[in-house]
């Protein structure tokens, strides 16, 4: 029994010596083989490249040899893509002037739907048309001058009957807004400057933020000024409208110096880069006079340079009809107004007031409201206007 346990241990101590031995060849090996792969990297071999893993192991890739000397390429896994999501970004419709004016078509056309089957215009009937046009707010001065002309087009051209009366009333509305230069200015180049002037309430906070909104589409780089420091609010108000549109924004202390707001505001727009200062400005009507002297320093203020002022922007409000006219009439007194914008032009039942401020102020509508939505504040189309009071 005592042989066969020596036996046992006997065998086991040689096992355990061959196993060692085995192991430090293997070891020696790949050590060998490790210097070898380095040897090979240094030398360059063409078509080899051999490097140590994280558990040291050795990889072998193969490459085209005038490769190798390019530098490595990040690859990246592509996105993985919902399905069910969609893939183009969604596409604003304009606002339809036909859609939009229901109100003022509505009131128009029944204004001269009692002209459309007369077989002849009499004098009565002409006296009613011109009151019809003087209701849809079109003016005492402009309707006497429409109706003046159409007649003396229905003269000329032997026409009796209400509806070709209409028709040549509408070729004379037409003409009546054509040929105005209604684009916006914007000079390449130059920190442009938009003053945006108005009564309270009429909307130009609003105005701004959608004309911010727009610019920004257009890949313009606006800036907000919050030169209305009295109205309490304007300038929290104003800012919301900035991030909404990814405007910059300047504003001023409540009760501050609205021209030093606006020079702020111009000198930060060509520090940053921005191309146009959209600045808001007062409505107060209380005392005419300062008004004028406040708009007037705002607009020499907002010319200085760097500043370039390229548009002075009346808003008004389209529901208030005649009403706002001699508002507006102040403003053009107190500076150079470039355009008129017409906000709530679809909630108002009166649109001939479109006429009345390019014949009364001599000034071009340039934007109109079309809704409440950021991207209802649209160019005017007179062609569209005149086409959807009549259809």
């Amino acid at each position: 029994m005592f042989e066969t346990v020596v036996i046992v241990l006997v065998v086991a101590v040689v096992l355990l010596t061959v196993g060692l031995s085995f192991v430090a060849v293997r070891r020696r090996g790949r050590d060998a083989e490790l210097d070898a792969g380095a040897s090979v990297l240094e030398q360059g071999e063409p078509g080899l490249d051999l490097r140590r893993g994280g558990t040291d192991t050795l990889e072998r890739v193969d490459a085209e040899p005038d490769l190798l000397d390019q530098p490595p390429i990040e690859v990246l896994e592509p996105p993985v893509v919902d399905e069910a999501e969609p893939t183009a970004p969604a596409v604003i419709e304009k606002p339809s002037f036909f859609e939009r004016l229901g109100k003022a078509r509505s009131a128009f056309t029944g204004y001269l739907g009692d002209l459309v089957g007369l077989s002849r215009v009499d004098g009565e009937a002409w006296e009613e048309l011109e009151e019809a046009l003087i209701r849809a707010d079109i003016g005492v001065t402009t309707s006497m001058s429409l109706i003046e002309d159409v007649q003396q087009r229905a003269k000329e051209n032997k026409v009796e009957d209400g509806k070709h009366v209409l028709g040549l009333l509408k070729e004379r509305m037409h003409e009546e807004l054509a040929d105005k230069d209604r684009s916006l200015r914007l000079d390449d180049g130059e920190t442009n400057v938009w003053l945006i002037v108005g009564v309270n309430g009429v909307g130009k906070t609003t105005t701004i933020g959608k004309l911010g909104k727009r610019l920004t589409d257009e890949g313009h780089r606006p800036l907000m000024a919050a030169g209305d420091t009295f109205r309490a609010a304007a300038a929290e108000q104003l800012t919301t409208w900035a991030e909404r549109s990814g405007s910059e924004i300047v504003r001023g202390s409540e009760g501050g110096d609205p021209s030093s707001v606006i020079f702020d505001g111009v000198a930060a727009a060509a520090a940053r880069g921005c191309d146009v200062v959209l600045a808001d400005t007062a409505g107060r009507l209380h005392n005419k006079s300062n008004l004028m002297e406040e708009l007037s320093k705002v607009r020499r203020v907002a010319a200085k340079d760097p500043g370039h002022v390229t548009e002075v922007l009346l808003v008004l409000d389209a529901t208030t009809g005649q009403n706002g006219m001699s508002q507006a009439k102040v403003f053009t007194e107190a500076v150079d107004v470039t355009g008129v914008v017409l906000t709530k032009l679809d909630g108002s039942a009166k649109g001939g007031i479109v006429f009345a401020i390019e014949s009364e102020l001599g000034l071009p509508v340039k934007l109109v409201g079309l809704g409440e939505g950021v991207d209802d504040l649209v160019d005017f189309e007179p062609s569209e206007f005149v086409d959807a009071l009549f259809e």
